[in-house]
């Protein structure tokens, strides 16, 4: 416990908050390029295997894109284009 002298010389540090939307850069869309279409499946109760796409971003990032909906015969190498958000039973 910091005395009365102690924190009025010195103050307190702000916390640093971690930003979740570096890939992105705080756009509401970005255009990425898919070079592997690998299966994840979820976390415990659900045992289906979810479609995800390594996507490489505009911007030279590497995120890993949920495809939702069925019947979709996803290629390699295609453009694509990703929004935010996550898929909450995926690791």
């Amino acid at each position: 416990m910091p005395t009365s002298n102690q924190s009025i010389r010195h103050g307190r540090e702000k916390k640093r908050r971690t930003d979740r939307t570096r890939a992105s850069e705080k756009c509401p869309q970005k255009r990425g390029v898919r070079p592997r279409v690998p299966t994840r499946t979820p976390k415990k109760p659900n045992p289906a295997p979810r479609k995800i796409a390594k996507v490489r971003l505009s911007n030279r990032h590497d995120i890993f894109a949920y495809i939702p909906g069925e019947g979709h015969n996803p290629q390699e190498h295609p453009m694509v284009s990703i929004r935010g958000g996550r898929v909450k039973d995926l690791p």
